[in-house]
């Protein structure tokens, strides 16, 4: 689907302000000067920040890897992105001063070996900065309409505050809008590489 998908996806990035929008809370938040994005779909966000920092980036879709490599062309931009598996990242513990992830670890099939890798490359005092749709915390109806919605085109709507506390995370949490549906977590390290749960 996301291989089909990959160019009108692109297109509703840029078109759409309200995704935009949504991507763009991560930015503030990223420190270096080393950075890491998985699942980056079509590079909109490397776009604005790959330059800025030692900068990589994992997508599991040939498709999607290659429509960002033409967007970071495009704008003038150097990652290294790489075809990569979210539950078994290429790289060494402790790598990056922070990952990125949005709008995808509702996708993922398997949550903890997704966050195990994810906070298996973050050093000691990193950040995860993780942007999802998830369930408003004040149970506003249309949100929770919202978040049905992406449940029924396949995601899976976690508990992440459960999810980052058995990581030993320590957790800032906002809700970016879509009647609180879509949320941002910027969550620190705690725990040193290889101690992971």
């Amino acid at each position: 689907m996301y291989t089909r998908w990959a160019r009108p996806y692109d297109l509703a990035v840029k078109l759409l302000p309200v995704w935009r929008h949504w991507l763009s809370a991560a930015l503030p938040h990223i420190r270096g000067p080393r950075v890491l994005e998985v699942s980056f779909g079509t590079g909109w966000l490397l776009t604005r920040c790959a330059n800025n920092f030692d900068t990589c980036g994992v997508d599991l879709n040939a498709r999607m890897v290659a429509v960002a490599r033409h967007n970071l062309r495009r704008a003038g931009v150097t990652a290294q992105l790489r075809q990569a598996n979210v539950e078994a990242l290429p790289f060494a513990d402790g790598q990056f001063d922070t990952v990125v992830n949005t709008m995808s670890f509702s996708g993922y099939p398997d949550a903890q070996r997704a966050m195990t890798q994810m906070h298996r490359v973050l050093r000691h005092q990193g950040r995860l900065v993780l942007i999802d749709v998830g369930y408003p915390d004040d149970g506003h109806r249309l949100g929770r309409t919202v978040a049905g919605l992406w449940k029924r085109a396949g995601d899976v709507i976690r508990d992440m505050p459960a999810i980052f506390d058995s990581f030993g995370f320590d957790v800032h949490h906002e809700q970016l809008g879509g009647f609180g549906s879509v949320h941002l977590y910027v969550a620190t390290k705690q725990r040193p590489a290889g101690l992971e749960t």
